[in-house]
């Protein structure tokens, strides 16, 4: 089972998905590639179905807890823009 996350919490990316869904409210299918391990982003919430709404620099995906890990940063009161 994956690790336990908040809202705002800074996360880092630890392995990559086959793909990635975007956050939009009709998701799209993107390719593996698009956002690379290792890049820092924020919780910006939960989903169905076992997913977390992060906002990376190149986007908001929805990602498995299984792919994140705690960022070194920790927590963040604010989503970085």
């Amino acid at each position: 089972m994956g690790q336990v996350f908040k809202v705002g919490d800074r996360v880092c990316l630890a392995s990559p998905p086959p793909y990635f869904k975007t956050a939009d409210p009709m998701p799209m299918l993107r390719p593996p590639d698009l956002i690379p391990v290792g890049s820092e982003g924020v919780i910006i919430d939960q989903r169905p179905g076992g997913y977390w709404g992060v906002k990376f620099s190149r986007g908001a995906v929805l990602v498995e807890a299984d792919y994140l890990r705690p960022s070194p940063a920790g927590h963040t009161d604010a989503i970085a823009p």
